[in-house]
C-alpha cells in the first residue's frame, strides 16, 4: 500500500460511501474532496466535508499509517492547521491537533472497491517496460491521442524551463545562454555535461570576437584539454600556438578541462567530441549573433541551412589529434541536425514565446516538430511494438516523455490511460 493509491482512492472516490463515518463514529458526508495539491502542504486543498451534521472547508490529509502525521511532523508545521479530515489505511494512534482536539480520521481500509486495488497491482507488478502493454493496443483512441497532446506539452515545458534557468543563470542574456544551450546539445546526450561546462569557461562575447574558425578552434580545443602536451603535426602545434596567444590575451589560465571528462567509447567516429568541437567552432564562426540568427528562422529549411555545419579540413580527415582516417569523415548530416532542431533550437524558441508572450512562436514551434521525421530509438520502437503510430518528431517526443515519467517509474495513476484501466470493471 502507497499514498498515491490512497490518494487515488480519495479523488475519485473508491470506497464504499453509505453510512460513512469517521474512526470515531460521527457520521461523514464527502461534499468536494478538494483539489490535488503538487506543491507542499496537505495533499488535497479546498475540500468541502460534513462531519457529525457540520459542514467544514478545509484541507485533506492521507497516509498509508496514521502515525505518518507524527513522523512526518506536521503538528508543528503551521500548513497542517487546516486539515478537517486524515485519510489513512491504517488507524494506528489517535492524532491530537494542536488545541487538543482529536483530528477527524477516516481509515480506508475495509471500505475501498478491492477491484481497483487488484488492478492497481496488476500494473504495478507487470513484467513489461510498459507496465498496461497487454492492454495498451486494445485502450480507446482519444485516450492515447490525449495523453500523447498532453506529453508532448510537459516535455516542451520542461525544456523551456531549462532554458529560462541557464537564462537566469546569464543575468537574462539571451546570446550567451543560446550558445550555452545550443552548445550543450553538440554532446548529443552522452557528451552534453562535457559541453556545457566548456562554453561556460569559454564565453560567448570572446568567441564572437573571433575572425575565423581556426582561432575559435584553438579555443575550444584548448579549453577542452584535448590538445596533445607533446605537440605533433603542423595543425597541432598551429592549433596549440593559437591558443598559449588566446589564453594570454584573455587571462583564461588555469580553465582547462580534463581530457578524461569527454567521452568516446559506443559512439561512431563522426560522432566523436572532436568532430562536434569542429562543426560547433564553424557554426560560431558564420554568425555574431546566435540567438538572433536561430529565433529569426522562418521555416525548417532555413534552420538546416543554418545547420549545415563542416568540420576543418584537418577533420575530414582525422578522428582524433594525429590519428588520420581511414576515410573521410562526412559532415553533419540530416538525422543530427534534425535532433539539433529537437532538443536545442525548438526548446529555445518555446522559452522565448514563454518570456515573450508570443504564443505564434510556440505554434511555430508545434509546427516544426510536426514537420520533423520521428526519432528512432530503443523507446520509440517499443510503443510502435503496441500499435502506436510514430510518424513525426511531435509523435517521437511525446513518447520519450510519455515512458520516461510515467512507464519507466510505473507513474499508471497520473496516466490518461493508466487510470481509465484501473477505473475500469
Amino acid at each position: 500500500m502507497n499514498e498515491d493509491i490512497l490518494s487515488f482512492v480519495w479523488r475519485f472516490q473508491y470506497f464504499e460511501k453509505t453510512s460513512l463515518h469517521t474512526d470515531h463514529g460521527q457520521l461523514l458526508s464527502v461534499r468536494q474532496t478538494g483539489l490535488k495539491n503538487a506543491d507542499a502542504g496537505p495533499d488535497f486543498s479546498g475540500a468541502r466535508i460534513e462531519i457529525g451534521g457540520i459542514e467544514w472547508a478545509g484541507d485533506v490529509e492521507i497516509h498509508v499509517n496514521a502515525s505518518d502525521w507524527n513522523r512526518h511532523e506536521h503538528s508543528a508545521d503551521q500548513a497542517y492547521e487546516s486539515v478537517i479530515l486524515h485519510v489513512v489505511w491504517n488507524n494506528d494512534v489517535p492524532i491530537v491537533r494542536k488545541d487538543g482536539t482529536l483530528l477527524p480520521t477516516l481509515t480506508l481500509n475495509g471500505i475501498v472497491r478491492l477491484s481497483i486495488l487488484h488492478r492497481y497491482a496488476q500494473l504495478q507488478n507487470a513484467p513489461w517496460d510498459i507496465a498496461c502493454g497487454n492492454q495498451f493496443p486494445d485502450a480507446d483512441s482519444i485516450l492515447k491521442f490525449s495523453m500523447l497532446d498532453r506529453v508532448l506539452l510537459e516535455r516542451l515545458e520542461k525544456k523551456a524551463l531549462n532554458v529560462i534557468s541557464l537564462l537566469e543563470a546569464n543575468q537574462n542574456d539571451w546570446e550567451e545562454t543560446t550558445f550555452q544551450w545550443i552548445g550543450q546539445h553538440f554532446g548529443f546526450k552522452l557528451n552534453d555535461p562535457a559541453f556545457l561546462r566548456l562554453c561556460r569557461i569559454t564565453p560567448w562575447k570572446i568567441l564572437r570576437k573571433q575572425k575565423d574558425s581556426f582561432r575559435i578552434e584553438a579555443l575550444l580545443f584548448g579549453n577542452a584539454g584535448l590538445i596533445p602536451d607533446n605537440g605533433g603535426d603542423e595543425y597541432v602545434t598551429g592549433i596549440q600556438r593559437e591558443y598559449d596567444f588566446q589564453v594570454k590575451k584573455y587571462r583564461m589560465e588555469n580553465q582547462k578541462m580534463n581530457s578524461n571528462e569527454w567521452k568516446f567509447l559506443r559512439l561512431r567516429p563522426s560522432g566523436f567530441p572532436t568532430i562536434r568541437i569542429s562543426q560547433f567552432a564553424y557554426l560560431l564562426s558564420r554568425t555574431e549573433h546566435l540567438f538572433s540568427t536561430l529565433i529569426s528562422a522562418r521555416n525548417l529549411k532555413d534552420l538546416h541551412a543554418i545547420l549545415s555545419l563542416r568540420q576543418s579540413a584537418y577533420w575530414t580527415t582525422h578522428f582524433n589529434f594525429e590519428k588520420t582516417a581511414n576515410k573521410k569523415v562526412p559532415f553533419m548530416g540530416n538525422e543530427a541536425k534534425n535532433l539539433l532542431v529537437i532538443n536545442a533550437v525548438i526548446p529555445l524558441l518555446v522559452a522565448h514565446a514563454r518570456t515573450r508572450q508570443e504564443p505564434q512562436l510556440l505554434e511555430t514551434a508545434m509546427a516544426w516538430l510536426t514537420e520533423i521525421p520521428a526519432e528512432n530509438n530503443r523507446i520509440t520502437r517499443l510503443w510502435q511494438t503496441l500499435d502506436m503510430k510514430v510518424n513525426t518528431a511531435a509523435d517521437s517526443q511525446g513518447l520519450i516523455e510519455w515512458y520516461n515519467h510515467y512507464c519507466s517509474s510505473h507513474n499508471c495513476l497520473d496516466c490518461i490511460v493508466g487510470s481509465k484501466l484501473i477505473k475500469t470493471d
